[in-house]
């Protein structure tokens, strides 16, 4: 009988640790999706380095932040935090030992974030391999290279992004919110900064400058005018392309390391809370005939013919697998060209989308146009396709390929 009980019991116990196992993977694998939907490591992974190891230089108008090293390793990484600790990191933005963090890392939106979120991230990361290695120095102009100085900071803006009342509105809006707004903190990027880097709330999503390019508008009516649906917008997260172009840029390692591992029913709930529970008519620009354009967009149709059309197409149709379209792209639609004179000059890297899906690289033309030249390619893409005037001057041009 001593053996049957003992028997009964051993069994009992190692139910119970199989099912405490069971807990922490479910735990660590609900933490890995956060971790994506929280773009974790896009600013925590230093190109070609090991994940979440850090290193990944951040350039701000203040200096160069680097990503830190947020792998367990008791050194240099998160190991010595504990799930208390990490979450006053990200939502108070605040280090073990009290020192701030710079606002590089999104505390401002994530101090919105559920504890249970907060937990399962930390099991996550506390799951990885360590990585001994030290993410080098943030290097910032002074006074802000004072931390101290962050505590003033964050008492005026360290908690204002606050999250609008969502009553009347669905299921699906209200979960976008959350995703848009604190986890995937896309204001972060798509919100103007006063001079003291802080977020003008009163401009919530109304676009920002990154690195020289525009994060642009992610209003209902000003995403129904550049031609986006819910259904393209839905696409454009999961896949990086739909008929309004492919992503690039910034937005590129969003996709590639976050949104396209979602599911399908919280990608379309960020649509639904971007464009609304009744979106609003998405615009359709009529391509202009030749006759139409400015003297300097019709300049500008040679220079398109010279230099684009052997990818993008005679008619701006483009090729699969290639190059996309300039017909419905969202690019040419921005009344800031600053995107479109970039692109033009710098080029696009070669990009990897889901499947086996790729775009070939764009090359940079500027050795090739003259600013006479690039000004009439964009005013012939900014009117032909674009739905906007061709009348942008040399000088503006310009401007825009300094900045």
């Amino acid at each position: 009988m001593q053996r049957i009980l003992s028997g009964l019991a051993l069994a009992a116990g190692l139910g119970l640790a199989l099912s405490a196992q069971a807990a922490d993977q479910d735990l660590i694998k609900r933490g890995e999706y956060v971790s994506r939907a929280a773009d974790c490591m896009a600013c925590h992974t230093a190109e070609g380095g090991a994940p979440f190891a850090g290193g990944l230089p951040i350039h701000s108008p203040f200096g160069t932040i680097y990503g830190s090293n947020i792998t367990p390793d008791k050194d240099f990484g998160i190991g010595n935090y504990s799930a208390d600790e990490f979450f006053a990191a990200l939502t108070e933005g605040k280090r073990k030992d009290g020192a701030n963090l710079y606002p590089a890392m999104p505390y401002t939106s994530y101090h919105l974030i559920k504890r249970e979120d907060s937990d399962a991230l930390y099991a996550y990361l506390m799951s990885q391999t360590p990585v001994h290695r030290a993410a080098p120095e943030t290097s910032l102009s002074f006074p802000f290279n004072v931390r101290l100085g962050l505590t003033g900071w964050n008492m005026l803006y360290g908690k204002s992004v606050q999250l609008e009342s969502t009553e009347g509105k669905s299921d699906a809006y209200k979960r976008g919110q959350y995703l848009v707004e604190v986890l995937g903190h896309c204001g972060e990027c798509h919100t103007p900064r006063n001079q003291i880097g802080a977020l003008e709330q009163d401009k919530r999503l109304t676009g920002g400058l990154l690195n020289g390019y525009s994060a642009p508008s992610l209003l209902a009516q000003d995403l129904a005018e550049r031609g986006w649906t819910s259904a393209d917008l839905t696409g454009f997260l999961k896949h990086g392309m739909s008929p309004q172009g492919s992503m690039f840029n910034e937005m590129f390692p969003v996709m590639h390391l976050s949104t396209q591992h979602l599911g399908d029913q919280d990608l379309a709930a960020m649509s639904t809370y971007l464009l609304g529970d009744q979106p609003p008519q998405a615009k359709v620009v009529q391509a202009v005939a030749e006759d139409k354009l400015s003297d300097s967009a019709k300049r500008g149709r040679q220079q398109y013919l010279n230099v684009c059309a052997g990818c993008h197409g005679n008619d701006g149709e483009g090729k699969p697998h290639i190059a996309v379209a300039m017909q419905g792209n969202t690019t040419l639609r921005l009344a800031d060209s600053r995107n479109l004179a970039k692109v033009i000059v710098e080029g696009i890297r070669e990009q990897q989308f889901t499947g086996f899906e790729r775009m070939q690289p764009m090359p940079g033309f500027a050795g090739k146009l003259s600013d006479e030249q690039l000004t009439d390619l964009i005013n012939y893409l900014r009117q032909a396709w674009g739905g906007l005037p061709g009348d942008m001057g040399v000088q503006q041009v310009a401007q825009l390929k300094a900045e």
